[in-house]
């Protein structure tokens, strides 16, 4: 039976376009997927993003474990509420998952997991914790929900529909959080766009939704978040990057501290082999086709593949990210198998959109 985040009836009384996603019934669209799209890139939508999981780490030891367990170094978090985008890698240097990690006290952490990897997510860290930090609890936080409020008019209009938010996050600079009453309200997104997610009781959540909508938001489906990310240039768990590649051939070096002395799971697999491919973005040039994941890409240095791939609402064009030889750089161009031809594809370096701004030309 699939599982139900605490709006489910709420999205169904909306006429949201139902769909298995992980195993969680999830709206895709309530409408007009473009529609919802735009309405993020111009005004302001909402997302329920409640089947992700936040899990409270806690107890004495919470920094050093994490230190260890996270690709990403956490003695970057100094300031109550800070957040840092991380991977958990396994020992082979593959990708368990991404996450963000918020710093609230030394005994206190909470992570933000994936919904398709969550049970996965807990059970690894458990087996570490057994491991090396048995003093600590690992706490899954199924009775809260999640809301992502994303748009350039995004923050105002949550300021409409909860009185007394905006003092507390007015002044929130990215990747930082408040706590709002019951509300852990975080400048973050997964969208390109500014705006707020905000975790709640899930016994708030109804409300929360009915107020965001009263203010103007607009509801979002699974299929506007998908290319609003991709547009973005940020990558989707299960296909940009799994267990089998690494986060340096994953575009994701820059969540990889390699620097510092400190060992973290992975790390020896990471320093032992330098990267043989880049998650690079391809921009279709050619007429007639669609990029989509598992796509073969054709370039003088090699072939790649395709790991994203749609049509692009904000610049009416088909955009993808893929997985590429190291030789291939932005600039080149490559050919993209397309029922049975080959479209020319220009390379570039993601984001191709941010902040409502068009990146590539």
């Amino acid at each position: 039976m699939q599982k139900q985040t605490p709006l489910n009836t709420v999205h169904r009384a909306a006429g949201a376009r139902m769909v298995d996603f992980g195993g969680w019934d999830m709206p895709v669209n309530y409408g007009s997927q473009i529609e919802e799209h735009h309405a993020v890139r111009r005004d302001a939508g909402m997302f329920d993003v409640s089947h992700m999981l936040a899990v409270d780490l806690r107890g004495a030891g919470a920094r050093d474990f994490l230190r260890y367990a996270l690709a990403n170094n956490v003695d970057k978090l100094k300031v109550r509420g800070k957040a840092l985008y991380s991977c958990l890698l396994q020992p082979d240097g593959g990708v368990l998952d991404d996450l963000i990690v918020y710093f609230l006290d030394e005994e206190w952490f909470r992570l933000v997991v994936n919904a398709g990897t969550a049970d996965k997510d807990v059970a690894w860290m458990q087996a570490l914790l057994a491991d090396r930090a048995p003093q600590l609890s690992l706490l899954p936080r199924r009775d809260l929900a999640m809301i992502a409020v994303q748009g350039p008019n995004a923050r105002e209009r949550l300021w409409q529909a909860l009185p007394g938010s905006q003092p507390m996050t007015e002044a929130l600079k990215p990747f930082m959080a408040a706590e709002v009453g019951d509300y852990f309200i975080a400048r973050t997104g997964y969208t390109g766009e500014d705006g707020f997610e905000i975790i709640l009781p899930a016994s708030q959540a109804h409300e929360l939704w009915l107020s965001l909508a009263t203010a103007g938001v607009r509801p979002c489906g699974l299929g506007a978040r998908d290319t609003l990310r991709l547009e973005a240039g940020m990558n989707l768990y299960g296909q940009d990057m799994d267990e089998s590649v690494n986060p340096l051939e994953s575009g994701l070096a820059w969540t990889v501290d390699l620097a510092s002395p400190r060992d973290f799971v992975g790390k020896g697999a990471l320093t032992a082999a330098p990267p043989r491919q880049h998650l690079l973005g391809l921009l279709l040039v050619d007429k007639g086709g669609v990029l989509r994941s598992h796509q073969s890409v054709r370039s003088d240095a090699g072939d790649g593949e395709i790991t994203s791939g749609t049509f692009a609402p904000t610049l009416g064009v088909s955009i993808a990210l893929a997985r590429m030889p190291i030789g291939v750089a932005p600039g080149d161009t490559v050919r993209v198998d397309v029922r049975d031809r080959q479209l020319a594809a220009r390379v570039i370096k993601p984001p191709f959109v941010r902040h409502g701004k068009i990146l590539v030309q």
